[in-house]
């Protein structure tokens, strides 16, 4: 695993120095979009509404439209923001680990100490013995998040949580209704329940659609269902993506820079002769020379 950066958990005048890595990985199969008719892939290009031209990564910036006015904000403003320079995970409470609803969890990183292990060896074992979490603020991908900080085995985890309003108040009416359940209907409930009882190991269970999606692309692979890629891009099968052409041994280019040698040279011989040079010649065997 690579981090994805260095910092330090930060709370009183305690500094435990980490590593972030995103302790999640996607492993789903990564699909194109393509023509129907021809298999071509499908590009998506970033193009000017003003000037009508496609532009690069490096000449766009960041907006935010107001309604009647929009403004532009460079990344030069918004590494002026002190979440960007940051590089803390800042303690600011510890709470009781079951106060924290599950609805608020975002992504998980895992972190490693930096340096002596025994400031981050300390600080799991504090939560581990008093059943805290703790809620820290840090700062990831220019935003500034809210996050927990608890133990998982061995390591540290560092969770990012959503923000207070960012989990929506529900109120269906339809709850708000009287509704009579019987002792005979909470019993039987409580025995399907029961039927259905087990310990959860995510090992048990796997994604039916991506394995199926796998040995379905395996098989048109291996029934020769399949374009060469270089085609879907517009490109004649061989060539390198920098669209150089076929990539030659030397002698093979040697060979091919000797025949067109040759061949320029017999074109030069058949070409006509110019009059100016006619006319060179022709004074040169008046003046006997």
């Amino acid at each position: 695993m690579r981090s994805i950066w260095k910092g330090a958990i930060t709370f009183g005048l305690v500094n435990v120095p980490v590593k972030v890595y995103s302790a999640t990985e996607d492993h789903d199969v990564a699909l194109h979009q393509v023509h129907d008719a021809d298999g071509g892939r499908i590009r998506y290009q970033r193009r000017c509404e003003r000037c009508g031209r496609v532009v690069d990564y490096a000449h766009i910036d960041k907006a935010w439209d107001s309604g009647d006015k929009t403004v532009v904000i460079t990344d030069e403003d918004l590494r002026t923001l002190p979440a960007e320079r940051g590089r803390e995970i800042e303690v600011v409470e510890f709470v009781p680990s079951e106060q924290l609803d599950p609805i608020m969890f975002e992504r998980s990183y895992f972190l490693e100490p930096s340096g002596s292990p025994k400031a981050y060896v300390l600080l799991r074992r504090a939560l581990e013995a008093t059943d805290r979490t703790a809620i820290v603020r840090f700062a990831l991908r220019q935003k500034t998040r809210l996050g927990a900080l608890r133990v998982r085995g061995d390591v540290l985890l560092l969770q990012s949580l959503l923000w207070g309003d960012e989990v929506r108040a529900v109120d269906f009416p339809v709850l708000g209704e009287s509704v009579r359940i019987s002792a005979q209907e909470l019993e039987l409930s409580a025995a399907l329940v029961d039927s259905f009882a087990a310990d959860f190991s995510p090992q048990d269970f796997r994604d039916d659609y991506q394995d199926q999606l796998r040995e379905l692309l395996e098989a048109k692979l291996a029934a020769g269902d399949a374009v060469d890629t270089d085609l879907t891009f517009g490109r004649e099968p061989g060539t390198d993506v920098e669209g150089e052409g076929e990539v030659l041994d030397l002698m093979e280019a040697l060979r091919r820079s000797v025949e067109r040698g040759r061949s320029r040279s017999q074109t030069e011989q058949d070409a006509p002769e110019r009059p100016d040079k006619r006319a060179d010649k022709a004074r040169k065997r008046a003046s006997g020379q």
